[in-house]
């Protein structure tokens, strides 16, 4: 199944780690160095130019991996929130079977 990020970027759910709420960045230390080490290393994507409510970490494919060696997955700022992309893919469902 694939996944709408906002825009025009869509990825595959088995391609995704993590989708987290931009508020957890701004109230923990070490997410804003983990989001940092990704920007500095041009891991980053911004889908639009409206505020970020959400960031997506995203496996890299082959071809991506071929071409940044030192990262294996990019870090993508959705537009769209972290609750409705969970929904959208279905891992509250998931969630909710355990």
């Amino acid at each position: 199944m694939f996944l709408h990020l906002g825009g025009e970027v869509v990825v595959h759910t088995k391609d995704i780690v993590g989708i987290f709420d931009m508020q957890t960045i701004q109230k923990s230390k070490i997410s804003k160095e983990f989001i940092k080490s990704y920007e500095n290393d041009g891991n980053t994507k911004m889908i639009s130019s409206e505020e970020p409510r959400a960031f997506i970490i995203v496996k890299a494919n082959n071809k991506e991996k071929k071409e940044n060696s030192k990262r294996k997955s990019t870090i993508y700022y959705s537009p769209i929130s972290a609750l409705t992309l969970q929904k959208r893919a279905g891992f509250m469902e998931d969630i909710e079977k355990y």
